[in-house]
Parts: C-alpha cells; sequence; structure tokens
C-alpha cells in the first residue's frame, strides 16, 4: 500500500512586509491582518529557480533520512512555474540531487489543487510498477510573474518548496479523493503571455464558495464518513477571509481547520504539506481531509488516515 511516510519543506528567509506597504497599495493594516490574513510574503531569490527550492526541501528532509537518496526510484514536480519550458523540471532536481539513473522523472502541471491530485497520481503509478520509495515535490514560486503594483497579487503569493515521501508503510493511507473542474472559469487566475499574473479575486471566492462544501461532503460520502470523524480540515491556504467562510459554510469547528500563512503567504501546490507537515506527529490527527482549489480552475479533495 502506497501512502504518505514523510514531508519536509523550505520557505526562503526574504519576505515581503505587507504591513509596511500598506499605504502604497491604499489598503488599511487591519484589512491586511484580519481579512487577508497575510503580514508577509516569502521570496525566493532572484538566483534561485523551483529546482532550487525543491533541492532545499530535500536537503532538510535527508537531515532526518541520511540513507534516502539510494531508495529513491519515483520523483514527481508539482510546479506551474518550473525552472524552464523545456525540459521538465523533475529532470533537473533528478540531476541536482544526482539520483539513480533506474529513477523515473515527471513533472504535473497543476496549481491549487495539485497536491491532491499528485498524491492520487503517484500513488497509482507506484504500485502498478512496483515502485517502492517516490518522491513529490511542490515548487510553484510565483513572485517572478507578480506585478510588484498590483495588490490582488503582491499581498498574497508567497514562495516555497515541500517534499513528501511516499513509500509502501506509510504513516497516512491515501483513501478516496474527488476531483472536479471548472474550466470555463480559467482566465480567473492567469498568466498570459508577456504579462504579469492576473487574479480575479472575486470571481474565485463566488467559486469556492459554491464548489467547495458540496466537494467536500461528497469527499466524506465517498469515504463513508462524517464530518465529527475528521481530526482536522486541511484546506488550500488561500486567505483567512477565504478559509473562515469555508469554516462558516460548512458548520466546523475553526479549531479543526488550521490557517497558517500569516509569515509566508499563499504557496499554491505547497500550502496543504506545509500543513501536513504539522500534524505528522499529532497524535490526534488520525483522520485528515485534504481539499485544494483554484486556478484552473480546479477542485480536488482526499482522505489521509493514520496508519497503526
Amino acid at each position: 500500500m502506497i501512502g504518505i511516510t514523510d514531508v519536509d519543506i523550505y520557505i526562503p528567509p526574504q519576505y515581503f512586509d505587507n504591513l509596511s506597504e500598506h499605504e502604497r497599495f491604499q489598503v488599511d493594516q487591519d484589512f491586511i491582518s484580519n481579512k487577508i490574513g497575510i503580514l508577509k510574503t516569502a521570496r525566493k531569490s532572484d538566483r534561485e529557480f523551483a529546482s532550487d527550492l525543491c533541492v532545499k526541501a530535500f536537503q532538510n528532509l535527508q537531515a532526518r533520512h541520511q540513507d534516502i537518496k539510494e531508495k529513491i526510484d519515483c520523483l514527481v514536480v508539482c510546479t506551474q512555474n518550473g525552472d524552464f519550458s523545456i525540459p521538465h523540471t523533475s529532470a533537473i532536481v533528478h540531476g541536482k540531487l544526482d539520483l539513480n539513473q533506474h529513477c523515473a522523472a515527471f513533472d504535473i502541471s497543476l496549481g491549487c489543487s495539485g497536491y491532491v491530485y499528485a498524491l492520487h497520481v503517484m500513488k497509482s503509478f507506484m504500485a502498478d510498477n512496483n515502485l517502492e520509495c517516490g518522491l513529490l515535490f511542490t515548487s510553484d514560486p510565483y513572485s517572478p510573474i507578480l506585478d510588484k503594483d498590483d495588490k490582488n497579487t503582491t499581498l498574497i503569493f508567497g514562495d516555497a518548496a515541500t517534499v513528501t515521501v511516499l513509500t509502501n508503510n506509510p504513516t497516512y493511507a491515501i483513501k478516496k479523493g474527488v476531483f472536479e473542474s471548472y474550466g470555463k472559469g480559467y482566465e480567473a487566475l492567469i498568466k498570459k503571455h508577456d504579462k504579469p499574473l492576473f487574479m480575479n479575486g472575486r470571481e474565485i471566492f463566488n467559486f469556492v464558495m459554491g464548489n467547495i462544501p458540496s466537494l467536500i461532503n461528497n469527499c466524506l460520502e465517498k469515504n463513508e464518513l462524517i464530518a465529527e470523524q475528521v481530526d482536522y480540515y486541511l484546506l488550500h491556504q488561500a486567505s483567512k477571509f477565504l478559509v473562515d467562510k469555508l469554516t462558516d459554510r460548512l458548520q466546523c469547528d475553526s479549531n479543526k481547520v488550521p490557517f497558517t500563512i500569516q509569515e509566508y503567504g499563499n504557496t499554491v501546490s505547497s500550502t496543504i504539506p506545509i500543513l501536513l507537515k504539522n500534524y505528522l506527529t499529532d497524535p490526534f490527527a488520525n483522520t485528515l481531509l485534504l481539499c485544494g482549489f483554484g486556478v484552473g480552475l480546479s477542485m480536488a479533495a482526499t482522505v489521509i488516515r493514520k496508519q497503526p
């Protein structure tokens, strides 16, 4: 059974200070603190690419698993802002880590829903091909594509990378997932040629509130669970306002729906695994529901369950 064994992360130490820029963006500090909920957004250096962030996440992992390099037989990078258009970023990461040639490597081009999709893709790919140790990286640095004068994106998005170890001796089993798409809304979050990232926040909010509660309920039903049996809901960390509104709509205990991105921002496909790292050793985090939503417009949810 392929599942999640461990997670590690890398968040760049440099950051953009939202509070110090509130006058330039003509927003008050209360709006930044209590509605967006993001005080700082992490920023990679100009010399770093997506693959470099992946390598640093792996180095943090390797500090705790010194012999892991020899075991890796599958490597996947989930990104829409890779190092180059060609080749795939996973090949670059494979080379920088100096991994064995007998190792599958491919990218998954998805954003905010990407972690949930990628977990299921890797679970099936590894099981079908008798692979035993896979690395799933998320690294989607948005800072190079932001309009520095656009408060709708600059105050929201941060850079980070994560690495998830998948093995046949997991800490968490990956249960059933649900996946939906609303492709007609693709222009709500888009990077057009020679233009910075554009986001229609209102359209995305309406999409999320109109679709994610039912998606989560479908996920619960598919996994034969009721809401009270979920210990934590790890939702994509878009903004405090959105997470709070979803919590209210789901009628969840707010203690079960963490919001933790105040110091680094919305890191796209990395938000859920950054959250997950905090619960790997939590004795009360036995059944978790993961839900990603956004760019595409794409949405996905799944349940993971701690193994005895």
